[in-house]
C-alpha cells in the first residue's frame, strides 16, 4: 500500500473534523471547529499532517502544537491528536505519520518531542512505546 504523507490543508477541515469527533467520541460543532482549524494549521509553531492512501483518500492525521519553554532551553513539540481510520489500523500508518513529524521536528531542531494520552488508551500507550517514546511523566488536568 502506497501512503502519502502531506502537510494539512485548509481543504481537509472537514475530513479532520469527523477523525477528531470519532477520536473523542463526541460530535463537535463544526462552526466553531472549522476557524480553531484554519488558525492552528496557518501558526509556524504548529505541524498538522494527514496521510493519504493510494486512491487520495485521507486516512490519518496527526498535530504538534510546538512552544519555547525555559525549562527545556528551546522549542519543545507535543502531539495533540493522531488518528488513523479503523480500516487501516494495524499497517503502519502510524508509524508512518510519527516518523514523518520526527524529520520535520528534527528540521526545527526540536529540543523534545512528547505525547500524552488518555491512560485508558492502553493500547495507544503501547504504540507510542514502540515509536520510542518514554513513560517520564504524570499529567493532572482540571476543566471548567
Amino acid at each position: 500500500m502506497q501512503i502519502t504523507i502531506r502537510p494539512a490543508a485548509p481543504s481537509d477541515v472537514e475530513t479532520i473534523y469527523s477523525f477528531i469527533c470519532d477520536l473523542e467520541e463526541i460530535t463537535f460543532d463544526l462552526e466553531v471547529f472549522q476557524p480553531l482549524y484554519t488558525q492552528n494549521i496557518a501558526d509556524n509553531n504548529n505541524i498538522y499532517l494527514v496521510a493519504d492512501s493510494e486512491e487520495g483518500k485521507t486516512i490519518g492525521f496527526i498535530s504538534a502544537h510546538g512552544q519555547l519553554l525555559l525549562h527545556h532551553l528551546g522549542m519543545v513539540y507535543e502531539i495533540q491528536e493522531m488518528f488513523v481510520h479503523p480500516e487501516f489500523r494495524g499497517k503502519g500508518i502510524g508509524h508512518l505519520l510519527i516518523g514523518a513529524l520526527e524529520t520535520r521536528l528534527r528540521d526545527r531542531e526540536c529540543r523534545s518531542f512528547e505525547v500524552t494520552t488518555n491512560t485508558k488508551r492502553v493500547a495507544t500507550q503501547d504504540f507510542y512505546a514502540s515509536c520510542g517514546f518514554n513513560k517520564t511523566h504524570v499529567k493532572f488536568t482540571k476543566e471548567w
